[in-house]
């Protein structure tokens, strides 16, 4: 019997946007040996500004019918349905978009909905694979647990899991067909744990891989890249436009410090489900020549090598991937205190770690602001700092082997 020279991989993330997941995915697969690896990547959505990156050797499946018929207008869905006679995937369109506009759901929530409505009309995946990694929670997991022959299962969980009586026990049953766990740092593995204790010995933690000569040379691609002649303190936060990303702090901190009378701007890169409150929140409190949305960039780098400090207000991460990044360009780094953040934070030497209220993220960036012995001591500790993390990729050839 002669051994098959490359193992097939299947990748299954939501899409490509420009979110930590999504930019820990795309330089895992600029790293995986493609001599070894024939590697499919599944997207549920198509063109997020992170899809240009994706290597030329990966294969980018054609989109689910499915997900090409949700995102047909409405008119021309039920057009389709009646010529083709699917009205089940019209009614499992109608069902998901009643539900989720009858009440807030969270994420969570709106995946375990999506999927109870959608599951029966999304066909399999035709062919079998060595491995099939589910690189994000809730409908990647479900997909590949569901949908997908393969050898082996991995499922990602790259952010805080916590979840009520009724997500975790829909869930279980999916992760329960995985063969290994991955957590993308040791506190989102015991956050996980803390709703799964059962899966103990199938987590493993595999850390965001993050490749500093990849982000130093995107980021020397573009000079001068704000272009709007301000001469002050810049201020960077990249993140969703989500409730976890805490942008109503960052909004409050920034009121605070104009009322301080600091000369700065504060910029964010991102887009997301909150955009409309954002931007109502912004005119209301008097900031829209202060805090600046610049939505999303495939290649943020050159703004976090331009900016003077890079501030993350975040409420919950898996690992804070944004954060590396702005250590890997010496940018010095304002955070809150959330989960994960000492597994690369050392509160005063690379950066700042305050509490999670607008008061100390806006005390935070007073300091370096003010003290420039501070921020120079934080700018010459990042200098000498590790950079990246490439090594992991030795964790996930183990995994897979």
């Amino acid at each position: 019997m002669i051994e098959k020279v490359k193992k097939d991989l299947l990748f299954v993330i939501d899409s490509l946007e420009c979110a930590g997941a999504e930019k820990s995915l795309v330089t895992l697969l600029s790293l995986i040996d493609q001599t070894k690896y024939n590697i499919d990547l599944m997207l549920f959505g198509h063109g997020g500004a992170l899809q240009q990156l994706v290597p030329s050797y990966v294969n980018i499946l054609e989109p689910l019918h499915y997900t090409k018929f949700t995102g047909m207008p409405l008119n021309k869905a039920i057009w389709y349905s009646a010529k083709n006679y699917k009205y089940d995937m019209l009614s499992s369109r109608l069902r998901y978009t009643y539900e989720i506009r009858r009440r807030k759901f969270s994420n969570a929530q709106k995946a375990r909905v999506y999927w109870q409505s959608a599951s029966q009309v999304i066909e399999e995946n035709p062919k079998s694979y060595d491995i099939a990694i589910s690189y994000a929670q809730g409908i990647p997991t479900f997909y590949v647990a569901e949908k997908v022959k393969a050898v082996k299962k991995f499922a990602w969980v790259n952010v805080s899991y916590r979840l009520n009586e009724q997500e975790k026990e829909f869930q279980k049953e999916y992760y329960q067909q995985y063969d290994r766990i991955v957590a993308v740092s040791d506190s989102t593995k015991e956050i996980f744990l803390e709703t799964f204790p059962t899966f103990t010995n199938k987590m493993k933690v595999i850390y965001d891989i993050n490749n500093p000569y990849l982000i130093t040379k995107m980021a020397n691609l573009e000079q001068n890249i704000y272009r709007d002649g301000f001469k002050g303190i810049r201020i960077l936060t990249i993140g969703r436009l989500a409730h976890q990303k805490g942008y109503d702090v960052a909004i409050e901190a920034c009121k605070l410090l104009k009322d301080k009378g600091i000369n700065f701007r504060w910029y964010a890169l991102g887009k997301g489900p909150l955009e409309e409150e954002v931007k109502e929140l912004i005119h209301q409190k008097g900031l829209s020549e202060d805090f600046k949305l610049l939505g999303v960039k495939a290649n943020p780098y050159p703004y976090i090598k331009e900016a003077d400090i890079y501030v993350q207000t975040s409420r919950f991460e898996g690992f804070g991937l944004a954060i590396a990044e702005a250590r890997m360009l010496n940018t010095p780094v304002v955070t809150t205190e959330f989960d994960a953040v000492f597994n690369q934070m050392i509160d005063q030497k690379n950066g700042l770690v305050v509490e999670m209220n607008p008061d100390a993220v806006c005390e935070g960036i007073m300091k370096l602001v003010e003290n420039q012995d501070l921020r120079e001591g934080i700018k010459e500790y990042l200098s000498t700092e590790k950079k990246g993390n490439v090594e992991e990729i030795e964790k996930f050839y183990r995994l897979i082997s």
